[in-house]
């Protein structure tokens, strides 16, 4: 099947093509705590009804900036979702799923160019080429059946046909060959080549034809398998990705309510995966496919975003902490766990803004 490219939106570059209703993208952040510096690593998470991006030191797990988009001219219901940062922490890339853009920013936090996208959700960076891919968010009832293709050195996006209902889950293979996408709406995938334009159709069986609702992808370092969480099934379903364009379910775990977004340790041999509705962290032995632990905690209050420090050390949950108090008092802040690995002990809770989201990392260098 070749791909459809509907349109390429132009280049929005900060300071010279200021976004509808929104402020100079050269504007100023507003400082938090301490000014970051190069070489440390740092985890961006997107609190989706602050809305704002709190920056944390992954050394010393404490917050060191916030990013107020309502102070760069975005609406008070932007709704900031997902961020992914460039492999040497030069750039970082956040989705806003109601103000309609996907925004950059440098290391020192400053907006620098936009791209807009109807109703943005999670991203995918591939680090081999200058693409930044974009599927939809789960809050559009009926989006385009198109994913963003950005540019990311200019911000320029086109709009690429992949010919499934709300497609949401996206991953892109280590080489950046194959881009994986799934339908909140069916048991459908499709998976695009980039280098050639084609795009394919596949499904995730349900053995009892229930949708999964499949949230989001990982894959494994060495492209071998593909996993993905079904909100609605319970299940981990694990793909055969060295069949790049129709993977095979090879294994299938029951884990806690409503898996949400997987991560791979750096050598493959770890999956972790917050489980939004059952208020845990389940970890797996990607060797065997096997389930090694699942951490409850009684403060993990609907779990999202998920990332592992660079050492492999720390685990880090995104908690939403949306629901309303008994007394229907308005909910608190979101907060991220900070998780040893080894003993799967929770030993820092971290503050950051309301409804903690999407999250995202990467070392930074000189």
């Amino acid at each position: 099947m070749t791909r459809g490219v509907l349109k390429t939106v132009a280049i929005l570059v900060a300071g010279l093509v200021p976004a509808a209703g929104c402020a100079s993208a050269g504007a100023s952040m507003p400082v938090q705590a301490a000014e970051e510096g190069p070489g440390g690593s740092f985890l961006y998470v997107a609190n989706q009804s602050a809305p704002s991006v709190s920056v944390i030191d992954m050394t010393t797990d404490e917050v060191v900036h916030t990013v107020d988009l309502i102070a760069l001219g975005f609406s008070a219901n932007a709704k900031p979702h997902h961020v992914v940062v460039e492999p040497d922490g030069s750039f970082w890339y956040v989705s806003l799923i109601a103000d309609g853009f996907v925004l950059k920013f440098d290391r020192g936090n400053s907006l620098v160019a936009r791209a807009e996208f109807e109703t943005p959700g999670l991203m995918a960076l591939d680090p081999n080429s200058d693409r930044l891919f974009v599927g939809r968010s789960m809050a559009a009832v009926n989006p385009p059946q198109r994913i963003g293709v950005i540019q990311r050195s200019t911000m320029e996006i086109e709009e690429v046909d992949v010919f499934i209902d709300r497609p949401h889950a996206i991953t892109v293979s280590p080489d950046g060959s194959h881009v994986y996408m799934a339908s909140l709406a069916s048991n459908d995938m499709a998976v695009y080549m980039p280098g050639n334009g084609e795009v394919e159709l596949a499904s995730v069986a349900s053995a009892d034809d229930r949708v999964h609702v499949l949230v989001q992808f990982a894959i494994t370092p060495d492209a071998q398998r593909l996993v993905v969480g079904g909100e609605m099934t319970g299940k981990l379903l694990v793909l055969d990705a060295s069949n790049h364009m129709a993977p095979p379910v090879v294994a299938a775990l029951d884990v806690a309510a409503a898996p949400w977004h997987p991560v791979f340790s750096a050598d493959g041999t770890r999956l972790y995966i917050g489980n939004r509705v059952g208020n845990a962290v389940t970890i797996v032995d990607a060797t065997n496919w096997t389930i090694i632990r699942t951490i409850r905690d009684p403060r993990f209050a609907a779990p999202h975003g998920i990332a592992v420090s660079p050492d492999g050390a720390k685990l880090y949950l995104g908690n939403r902490n949306e629901t309303p108090a008994a007394d229907g008092a308005e909910p608190g802040n979101g907060f991220v766990a900070v998780i040893d690995t080894a003993s799967g002990e929770v030993v820092k809770m971290i503050e950051v803004g309301r409804h903690a989201a999407g999250m995202g990392t990467a070392a930074r260098m000189p």
